[in-house]
């Protein structure tokens, strides 16, 4: 999916945590510091997966210093009800830095400075601390003291491979989960469901019904009841968001998969950068088209994302081409105020019908994103125990549903959750999260999918199809019964209609920090993030010869000895996982 790729969002996702991104690269020469008994440990014996409560010898009070790519605005300091159950369950607490801006030139400053924080959150960066000797190779540490996540990773543990000439696991991934199953849609693009609703429930298909429902929705609604300008659709591209609500929908909305800036076809395999398929030149000029009608918001390309979340918390914004977990605070605000039927619903847009959104393409088990133990820890042992037991059964129940009695009740073998709290998690969800913890800790280690059920028989966590409808406001389900459907999934292609990708996802194969991609790759961003909006908001008779113009720079910046870059990198994954 496209939620996993840059943030999930981390969304992410979101999130996940509210915004995604982190790091990885090549040879690390304190790889030895990764032995057990190269660490001083006041652990006591490995947990098994059957008793995976830490021993009394690791309640000794002990605080890791971390740092994530992937920001977090509800994290409270361990504080929440999740935090403190982990922190008395464990003895460790966490003092966390988010990363701010650039989070992969955040990264690299860290990684040059030879001062390294406890645990890192590492995405698409872990190259920049693997060059710098910053973190172990965590191979025999989950060999010999984290039975859950060798139990989780069974039969994957190849993937957790860091590279073919380099086989060391310098990440425990926490980005995918095993055996996931993806039944929430947070992507495609988005309508209010007061506009779908007055409109008697069109078809939305093509960029064009998505178009014209807002097009009719603004003529008999230019202003909300204050007398503000209701605003048709607004784009986020500060920073990295640029990737999620800009440039990543051309390939979506096209037939393309999440391969980062890369499109790979899935039957040759041949990488090209995703921007030079002519038919997203196309997805681009309807943007460019919507700009000159007037229908998108003028402010997309400067607003900063606080700016952007309060925008949509007015209840003004009719559309969105972005991810739930990227403007869900923003919704989440209108439900708090019982606007229910200005929250929004997912639609599988395309630029023509003859394309399949693209955002539940199969990947199968990605690897490669997720959290690092660096050199500087001071209990690699003790470290290891605390993520193997967020991996643990007990340890996916606490981090997914939370504490039993407070945050959820067994009724006849099952997880249910009160109306109290599913009236909060509705109606009051940022304070709800920031309270509970329910949603700060999933990326904290190796975990199980969606769809995945525990020994018990219930599912491991809350996103399967029949709490997601109970998630839902009454607005919500009599939209989706208008459309025949009971999830906003069941508008989508499914998994099954597209071909599984061997390689995973190009964006998360690590990037040599020498290799010349990494400043080509700058160069091309920079011209890309400079060139799309100009063109955007052209008129549209100038629109041809900006692209034109554009095409011809990233060429001049060397595009086609990036794909060769990317391509070697593609081959070596599919080498390295047996493909």
């Amino acid at each position: 999916m496209a939620t996993k790729r840059k943030w999930p969002s981390l969304i992410l996702s979101a999130t996940l945590f509210a915004g995604l991104l982190a790091a990885c690269s090549g040879g690390n020469d304190g790889k030895g510091a990764s032995s057990p008994s190269a660490s001083p440990s006041a652990s006591g014996s490995s947990s098994s997966p059957e008793s995976a409560s830490p021993s009394p010898e690791k309640l000794e009070p002990l605080t890791l210093t971390y740092y994530s790519e992937d920001v977090n605005p509800n994290w409270a300091n361990m504080q929440d009800d999740l935090g403190k159950a982990i922190t008395e369950k464990t003895g460790i607490s966490i003092k966390a830095e988010f990363a701010v801006g650039d989070a992969e030139q955040k990264s690299a400053l860290i990684a040059a400075s030879g001062d390294y924080p406890d645990l890192i959150m590492a995405k698409t960066s872990i190259s920049k601390f693997v060059d710098a000797g910053a973190v172990l190779d965590l191979t025999d540490l989950i060999e010999q003291h984290a039975p859950n996540i060798k139990k989780l990773f069974e039969g994957q543990m190849n993937r957790l491979k860091y590279s073919k000439t380099d086989q060391a696991i310098y990440v425990i991934p926490s980005y995918d989960g095993i055996g996931q199953q993806y039944f929430e849609a947070g992507g495609g693009m988005q309508l209010q469901h007061r506009v779908v609703k007055e409109l008697g429930y069109p078809k939305i298909r093509t960029v064009q019904d998505f178009e014209n429902a807002i097009k009719a929705y603004l003529a008999k609604h230019p202003k909300d009841e204050n007398g503000n300008p209701n605003v048709g659709l607004s784009l986020i591209a500060e920073d990295w968001r640029m990737y999620i609500g800009v440039t990543n929908p051309a390939f979506l909305s096209t037939g393309g998969s999440d391969d980062g800036e890369y499109y790979v076809d899935i039957d040759t395999h041949e990488v090209t950068y995703h921007f030079r398929r002519p038919i997203e030149k196309e997805y681009f000029r309807w943007l460019n088209h919507m700009n000159a009608e007037g229908l998108l918001d003028k402010e997309s390309f400067v607003q900063k994302y606080d700016q952007y979340k309060a925008k949509i918390a007015t209840g003004r914004v009719l559309g969105l081409i972005d991810q739930k977990w990227d403007f869900d605070d923003g919704q989440k605000a209108l439900k708090a105020e019982g606007k229910m039927d200005q929250a929004y619903g997912h639609y599988p847009v395309t630029l023509s019908e003859e394309y399949k959104h693209t955002a539940f393409w199969p990947t199968g088990f990605t690897g490669g994103s997720g959290i690092a133990i660096s050199v500087d820890n001071p209990d690699p042992v003790r470290t290891i125990k605390f993520l193997d037991y967020l991996a643990s059964d007990e340890g996916q129940v606490l981090v997914n549903w939370g504490i039993e009695g407070k945050h959820y009740k067994m009724e006849n073998g099952k997880r249910v959750i009160p109306a109290d709290i599913a009236e909060r998690r509705l109606n009051d969800g940022i304070n709800f999260q920031k309270e509970s913890g329910l949603g700060n800790y999933n990326l904290l280690s190796a975990h199980y999918g969606d769809g995945v059920k525990d020994p018990s028989g219930n599912y491991y966590t809350q996103r399967f199809p029949e709490q997601l409808i109970s998630d839902y406001s009454d607005v919500e389900k009599e939209v989706l019964s208008a459309y025949g459907a009971t999830i906003w999934k069941d508008l989508f292609p499914k998994e099954d209609e597209f071909k599984l990708k061997p390689w995973g996802a190009l964006w998360n194969i690590p990037i040599p920090s020498e290799s010349d991609l990494v400043v080509l790759e700058e160069k091309l961003k920079n011209i890309t993030w400079k060139r799309i909006p100009e063109a955007i908001l052209a008129k549209p008779e100038q629109f041809d010869a900006l692209w034109d113009k554009y095409m011809q720079e990233i060429e001049a910046a060397g595009v086609e000895k990036a794909e060769q870059l990317r391509q070697e990198l593609l081959n070596e994954r599919l080498a390295l996982w047996g493909s």
